[in-house]
């Protein structure tokens, strides 16, 4: 197949409406899919960068052992088995992400469902699975890491919504449900006194009290014995990714008087089309949303970076790195970015790319859902 021209593609969206028949169903009876649309400016040119994908990289093989709390996707995971860590078991409440756990690291305990609940303030439960069935002893030699959710202090999740209003939801610490699994997280890390540990979150988690009550959750740490780095939020484009995300994170050792260091920067920063170029010719988690004719009529008018307010979504700039990946949820939320040369929001896989995710990892999704509206994508992480 090959791409629309925009006469005959403004013609097969214009019989779209006039036939209330759909567009995806037009499409097919043409010869043509989704990945055939085309915006109406386009023409920027593309200089060829460096940029080595996660695919090509050779996996360090340290065998550090690490436990891996609120595990999502694996996207934290992956990261540590690349630079040498050997995972001793992940927990993760969310039985789908559980399951692409399991296809992923079929070597590891996954503490979920269906088999587990997964949930991080059960704290007696899962130390009791941790030391008879995962066989951690105090003190571990080994490194915990986990980002809690982070809902309570995201910008992203309440950015409709005025401060002052009863639908803002960004209420930190005193969130019912999730916010206190930062202390629960840490309960666990007093309980094991693993060498190092890792805390990574939203910006929010310190900007909300201007860390108030972040210091105080990690004093108990301080008492026994662990350097502890002060909050230190990054952007990971500054790091080689080819996405915009700030991050928290805090890092901690034991039995030492050095304060742990973070990594140094790199030049230059990894414009996204390096991922939309890549070939997609058989590859698994390519599933898009089937826009409707006039969705993709507002789409294909729109200039590098600029938003369709109606569907709260933007056109990405290739030259840049892409804006951050917005999360999608199990039961098909969450929203996507445009790809910036086809008029669509973007794939499971190039949103996976974006974030650094090998080609070979596979997510499971509902694929009763994945048509029905953005996509059932467990890769992202509220901003």
């Amino acid at each position: 197949m090959s791409k629309l021209s925009e006469i005959r593609q403004k013609q097969l969206i214009e019989h779209s409406i006039k036939e209330k028949k759909h567009l995806k169903e037009i499409l097919e009876e043409n010869n043509h899919s989704y990945d055939d649309l085309v915006y109406y400016s386009n023409g920027v040119k593309l200089e060829e960068v460096e940029y080595t994908f996660i695919d090509d990289l050779k996996k360090q093989s340290f065998n550090i052992p690490s436990v891996s709390f609120f595990s999502g996707a694996g996207g934290f995971d992956i990261g540590f088995s690349y630079a040498g860590f050997k995972p001793k078991a992940f927990f993760e409440y969310n039985e789908l992400f559980c399951d692409t756990l399991r296809l992923n690291f079929k070597d590891t305990p996954v503490i979920g469902p269906p088999n587990y609940s997964g949930d991080l303030s059960r704290r007696e439960e899962n130390r009791i699975i941790l030391e008879s069935e995962i066989g951690i002893n105090k003190p571990f030699e080994g490194v915990f890491f986990g980002g809690p959710p982070c809902q309570p202090f995201s910008i992203a999740s309440n950015q409709r919504y005025n401060k002052n209003g009863k639908n803002f939801k960004r209420i930190g610490f005193e969130h019912q449900k999730f916010g206190g699994l930062l202390s629960d997280y840490i309960w666990y890390i007093t309980q094991f006194l693993p060498k190092v540990f890792v805390v990574e979150n939203v910006p929010g988690l310190y900007e909300l009290d201007e860390g108030e009550k972040l210091s105080e959750e990690l004093s108990d740490l301080r008492k026994l014995g662990y350097k502890i780095t002060s909050p230190n939020i990054i952007n990971v484009a500054d790091f080689g990714v080819p996405q915009n995300r700030n991050r928290l994170f805090i890092i901690g050792a034991r039995d030492t008087n050095e304060i742990p260091l973070f990594p140094e920067t790199v030049d230059g920063r990894v414009p996204c089309h390096v991922v939309f170029t890549k070939s997609l010719e058989n590859i698994k988690n390519h599933e898009t949303r089937a826009h409707m004719a006039n969705s993709v009529k507002r789409y294909a008018v729109l200039e590098y970076g600029k938003r369709d307010k109606l569907g709260r979504v933007d056109r990405l700039d290739p030259l840049k790195p892409s804006k951050t990946v917005i999360a999608g949820g199990n039961k098909g939320g969450g929203r996507s970015h445009l790809h910036p040369f086809i008029p669509r929001t973007m794939s499971v896989r190039e949103s996976a790319r974006l974030q650094t995710f090998p080609d070979n990892y596979i997510f499971r999704f509902n694929c009763k859902t994945i048509h029905a509206s953005w996509q059932c994508c467990p890769t992202s992480i509220c901003i």
